[in-house]
């Protein structure tokens, strides 16, 4: 059994419906296995120009899948009236709609993160740090050097091992950063592992981590021409890109 995953579909709803058609290709199911949960990682709404297409297509897998659907940053600003970078004026225009409309409660009432077995999934970070906005986890950011910024707080891969350790689990899964990563732990090494997608004959462009030691796995951007996401058995990751 799969469980699929993606993240940042800012409003892009053909995007994720593309996604969404891949899932339903016999020769998908065959290679990565039937599809037993969906990971929505945050970000449905901001900057794009679709967003009440996009939880309609949202709605759609639901009837399909199980779904399980946690807050991105630029879901909590819409909800809550904070301004942030990204939506230019048609996609302001294109998110009026959605102002007032039960759906916002769905939206405001998901939850931050979640734990599959021994995996976490969360927009931003795992840390538990302050009150202030940017330090909440669909806020967090991987970076290299820690520190409070008004972009979400950066925390290291160092930091976040040491996390998933507290918490007994052992590997992170995020989005947020719209560029896919691996950090792989070696002992106490922290090893990055390159992306290298590769074509798949018939499948998305692939690159497949076997999760055989604790890892951090941040999934790309589910929009643009070339929407990116993931799927996982929890024995192994793979990268897939369209």
């Amino acid at each position: 059994m799969a469980t699929v995953v993606f993240s940042d579909v800012h409003a892009d709803a053909r995007a994720l419906s593309r996604v969404a058609a891949h899932l339903k290709n016999r020769r998908f199911a065959e290679y990565f296995g039937n599809i037993d949960c969906i990971v929505s990682l945050g970000d449905l709404l901001g900057r794009g120009y679709a967003p009440v297409e996009t939880l309609a297509a949202m709605d759609r897998l639901k009837k399909e899948y199980q779904v399980i659907s946690l807050l991105g940053n630029h879901d909590h600003a819409f909800v809550h009236g904070i301004s942030v970078s990204g939506s230019d004026a048609a996609s302001i225009r294109a998110h009026a709609p959605l102002e007032g409309s039960p759906l916002l409660d769905e939206i405001a009432g998901l939850p931050v993160e979640t734990v599959i077995g021994r995996t976490l999934f969360v927009h931003g970070g795992p840390l538990s740090l302050g009150d202030a906005l940017t330090d909440q986890p669909f806020w967090q950011r991987l970076s290299q050097r820690p520190g409070p910024s008004l972009s979400g707080y950066h925390y290291t891969p160092e930091m976040a091992f040491a996390e998933l350790e507290r918490r007994h689990v052992r590997h992170l899964c995020c989005g947020h950063q719209h560029v896919p990563l691996c950090c792989l732990l070696n002992g106490k090494k922290v090893a990055n592992r390159q992306i290298r997608y590769e074509s798949a004959g018939g499948l998305p462009d692939c690159d497949t981590v076997i999760l055989d030691r604790p890892a951090i796995l941040r999934v790309g951007a589910c929009s643009g021409p070339h929407p990116e996401f993931a799927v996982t058995d929890f024995e192994r990751f793979s990268f897939l890109r369209l």
